[in-house]
């Protein structure tokens, strides 16, 4: 029995939606895609191929983490789980805490990761806990006192001193957490 295309849609668009119009190969056959199909609508544009089994819907809006979500995608292990937690000076721009504009993606992978590091990312090697990811957006990312640890074993004192303000100002860390900082 065939699938409505229009139901195999709605599937997909609700699936990328999450992700700022990204997906995989993988959710697409989810959603009713099989390779043929898939095929077909990179062949017509309709699905634009980012990396290997990763693509992103030609008409979706552009959002303002959308490369977030394709690192996040791009990471994922072989049964689809993400691998990758966006973190480090990435996390602290995503949490709007001090000046902070990397130039490369900060990225925390399991020891375990195998992938080549691609340009533009830089991966810090650790097996994060679970209390200390936040999720949202399409993306995995540390958590706010997470991330300025991290930024704290990094170094930069004075503009972690900002972000630590700043953190402690918007309730995102709290009073126990932000006076662990005060050594600075």
């Amino acid at each position: 029995m065939r699938s409505d295309p229009s139901e195999n849609y709605n599937r997909l668009f609700e699936i990328a939606s999450g992700q700022e119009g990204y997906f995989t190969a993988k959710q697409a056959q989810s959603a009713g895609y099989y390779k043929r199909l898939q095929h077909y609508h990179r062949e017509r544009g309709t699905w634009l191929p980012i990396d290997r089994g990763l693509f992103r819907l030609r008409n979706f809006p552009p959002s303002r983490w959308e490369d977030l979500v394709h690192w996040s995608l791009w990471s994922r292990d072989q049964k689809g789980n993400l691998q990758a937690v966006v973190s480090y000076e990435s996390a602290a721009m995503v949490h709007e805490l001090a000046d902070y504009l990397p130039m490369k993606v900060h990225l925390t992978v399991p020891p375990s990761f195998r992938k080549r590091v691609p340009e533009g990312c830089i991966l810090h090697r650790e097996a994060l806990r679970p209390e200390d990811i936040a999720e949202g957006g399409g993306f995995r990312r540390t958590t706010p006192f997470r991330t300025l640890q991290d930024l704290y074993h990094a170094g930069d004192r004075d503009q972690l001193r900002l972000a630590v303000d700043e953190a402690g100002r918007r309730g995102l860390i709290t009073r126990i957490q932000k006076e662990s900082f005060k050594l600075l």
